[in-house]
């Protein structure tokens, strides 16, 4: 054990001048600038990690920590960003498990060994002696490219399965997907939707802007909490705020799709949905509890995959959790992880 700390110290002292070289400290404001530039060797692979949603979560959430950005460059070329944040010895990437599904860095994948052997350098040179990553999925850069690389250095990771979220490829048309499903299921859909058609005039509206969007929010919310006691109580504390900005952040950005099912008129079910790279997102959703022998709740998440691939859209998040809907739909499974970085075993033996 004493000898993979030594080792680790000494690559530490012998990276200082890269350290110095290639890592700043940035702000939000700084990594907007990058999002906006479109640095093409960049991946940012999800909307987790994108601008809109770090300011959102750090304005309503962030309470407790300091943010800790940083930039890595190799060969004077921008290789990488860590959204990061800090609390005395351990850094964590921003966001929360609560609200944030999933989380990565934003690394261009050519100088992802470089990226995070920079990173790992300039962390231990700091004081930090654990990164922890609370949400990752199995294809991450952080699972394929930093786990390796902490391993190679000196460090020691754990990783554990933390959940699976569900996404699928989104074929050329509607009935490609329908043919897609069990035979039951695309019986079932068609079904429930030619009973929601008899009900009365039915309309999928999606809000896009800011202008739209108070009203829009209001009447989200209102089908989100009534929807079941558990989300009731989910949406307390700061995560009205989070959801409200991280909304008009998304918007801002054009990201956000924000869906009602209305039945003459009316908002039956609704789904906050964000689309990112040709992937659709469909983050929270909720549906009047009046209107529920007709499915509503279903067919809004339905209707919303359905103008997905008229959008030309190329993928369907369901995002995380096991719900048996997602698998019904079409998902497929991906994992995700918990893993923790540690790399003065000293320290960590004694907590």
């Amino acid at each position: 054990m004493q000898t993979t700390m030594n080792n680790a110290a000494s690559k530490i002292m012998a990276s200082t001048a890269l350290i110095t070289d290639a890592v700043r400290v940035e702000t939000l404001d700084d990594y907007a600038v990058f999002w906006r530039a479109g640095h093409s060797p960049l991946v940012w692979s999800d909307p987790f990690g994108l601008p809109p949603w770090l300011k959102a979560w750090w304005s309503a959430c962030g309470q407790g920590w300091s943010p800790y950005l940083l930039s890595i460059r190799v060969g004077g070329r921008l290789a990488g960003l860590a959204p990061l944040m800090r609390q005395d010895r351990e850094v964590r990437l921003m966001g929360g498990p609560d609200v944030c599904d999933h989380m990565d860095f934003v690394v261009a994948p050519e100088h992802a060994h470089a990226f995070y052997r920079s990173l790992l350098d300039h962390l231990a040179a700091d004081g930090v002696d654990r990164l922890s990553l609370w949400s990752v999925r199995e294809d991450a850069s952080a699972m394929t490219a930093l786990r390796p690389v902490a391993e190679g250095w000196g460090a020691r990771v754990r990783c554990a399965l933390n959940g699976q979220l569900f996404v699928m490829p989104l074929p050329a048309t509607w009935e490609d997907y329908l043919l897609r499903l069990s035979g039951k299921e695309r019986h079932e859909i068609r079904r429930k939707l030619r009973r929601l058609e008899a009900a009365g005039r039915v309309t999928l509206r999606c809000v896009r802007t800011a202008a739209a969007l108070p009203p829009a929010m209001d009447a989200f919310m209102q089908l989100f909490r009534s929807n079941r006691a558990d989300k009731a109580a989910f949406m307390t504390g700061p995560r009205p705020q989070f959801f409200h900005e991280l909304a008009a952040g998304m918007a801002a950005a054009g990201l956000l799709r924000l869906y009602f099912l209305d039945l003459d008129d009316r908002p039956i079910a609704a789904a906050l949905c964000f689309e990112h790279d040709g992937t659709v997102y469909l983050y929270n959703n909720g549906y009047d509890d009046a209107y529920r022998a007709l499915s509503a709740g279903l067919l809004g998440k339905v209707l919303t995959i359905r103008a997905s691939i008229r959008a030309g859209c190329r993928h369907y998040d369901f995002l995380k959790g096991s719900e048996s809907y997602k698998r019904r739909l079409g998902g497929l499974p991906v994992k995700l992880y918990r893993c923790d970085v540690v790399w003065d075993l000293k320290q960590e033996a004694a907590r």
